[in-house]
């Protein structure tokens, strides 16, 4: 049986972890509003594909351009403080962006930048929460802790901030945004109150930035089975934002979905997450690793194959609960998988190697997705994305397989 299934288990996880929870519970609430709302305010603007695209694309831009830098800073500040201080600074871009739309001085320029800017934080906060974890509970403990944070974003991002963003949202058009603003500056707040962080190196000790993040990229070329997993996340993140980045659009447009019924859409794909969150642990357990590894990207591509044909918002939100169901399966391995083969000392470093090459790709993918659309058709982009995920996972196939086992052994 696969290393990751002896893990799971119920061990207590720990008030430090709660804390972690629930300021993820608080942010997500006003991440899942941001999520409805900001395509919502676009689409009051234009609806050129591309344009609604671009915003999109910039919100993941940071995931390219800072990533790496970002890991060095957090292996060599609390992780903690890092955290608090990114959703401070997203609260206050959301905050006057909701005081610009009140003002009626809102614009597309300003939306992008506010969408850059929060991004940058975004890259702070999850690769610093993803290094914290492993540091507040046991190590036995991650796959089930990680199952946790999965099903409370899930839960938060898509079943309850979407649709009270566009409810918001059509009630005032600022409201959404400065909710956001509240939840960022409360997350902020709950994690400002963990133990701060001994130093692990002394700061005479430190090597040089440049040096620090070519440990972390030397690191993760070296082991054949994170560079493959990255890789895979690269191009099957590109893909799922190709498919989704004109999402509204179709949605609004071809399905004749209301702007409430749009964000009420994310509730499908919360229920697929949170019903993948759960029973995580216990799939590991009965298929392994490989097999998950496997057939997460599978289901996921047959999903997106699915959601060009659909005729109505209930046909696609069951393709989106489904796709979410298998993407939850798959981060809930890859994270504690990486968490638990990353020396401690190299995990933000790795982390931010890792996301970079998996989410780089994102604003690519958004751009492709809006050329899609305005080329093919609002229908074409989810099935051109599902036929990508599944050429990566044959591709990629042979040094999976390889991967795992090079892992199994090197573990006995």
């Amino acid at each position: 049986m696969d290393t990751l299934a002896r893990m799971t288990d119920a061990a207590p996880l720990g008030r430090r972890f709660w804390t972690v929870l629930g300021a993820s519970a608080v942010d997500g609430i006003g991440d899942g509003a941001l999520a409805a709302a900001l395509p919502l305010l676009t689409v009051t603007f234009t609806h050129d594909p591309r344009i609604v695209s671009l915003v999109g694309a910039l919100a993941y831009l940071p995931w390219l351009l800072i990533s790496l830098p970002a890991g060095a800073i957090i292996d060599r500040s609390d992780h903690g403080r890092v955290m608090w201080a990114s959703q401070l600074g997203q609260g206050l871009v959301v905050g006057l962006l909701a005081t610009l739309i009140a003002t009626g001085h809102a614009n597309i320029p300003i939306i992008i930048a506010a969408a850059f800017l929060v991004g940058i934080g975004e890259v702070m906060f999850s690769n610093a929460s993803q290094s914290i974890i492993p540091s507040i509970v046991e190590r036995k403990s991650l796959p089930r802790a990680n199952s946790l944070l999965y099903i409370v974003q899930t839960v938060t991002q898509s079943f309850a901030g979407p649709p009270l963003g566009a409810v918001l949202f059509v009630a005032a058009l600022a409201l959404p945004f400065g909710v956001d603003a509240a939840t960022f500056v409360a997350s902020a707040a709950l994690i400002a109150t963990l133990p701060r962080r001994e130093r692990t190196v002394p700061l005479q000790d430190r090597v040089p930035m440049r040096q620090s993040i070519a440990e972390g990229l030397r690191w993760i070329r070296s082991n054949r089975l994170l560079r493959t997993l990255a890789l895979m996340l690269g191009v099957n993140n590109l893909a799922g934002q190709l498919g989704q980045a004109t999402l509204v659009l179709f949605a609004t447009q071809s399905l004749g979905l209301t702007p409430q019924l749009f964000g009420v859409l994310f509730v499908g794909a919360a229920l697929g997450g949170v019903a993948g969150g759960l029973a995580a642990p216990r799939i590991v357990r009965s298929l392994g690793e490989l097999r998950c590894l496997i057939l997460a990207p599978t289901v996921i591509s047959i999903a997106y194959l699915l959601g060009g044909l659909v005729t109505n918002g209930i046909e696609l939100g069951a393709t989106l609960a489904v796709g979410t169901f298998a993407i939850t399966q798959w981060n809930v391995v890859t994270v504690s998988l990486r968490q638990r083969v990353v020396p401690p000392g190299l995990l933000g470093r790795v982390n931010s190697v890792y996301r970079m090459l998996g989410w780089g790709l994102i604003p690519v993918g958004a751009i492709l997705g809006g050329w899609v659309a305005a080329t093919w058709g609002l229908r074409a982009p989810l099935p051109v994305a599902g036929a990508l995920r599944a050429l990566v996972l044959v591709i990629a196939l042979p040094s999976l397989i390889s991967g795992v086992r090079a892992l199994r052994e090197s573990e006995k």
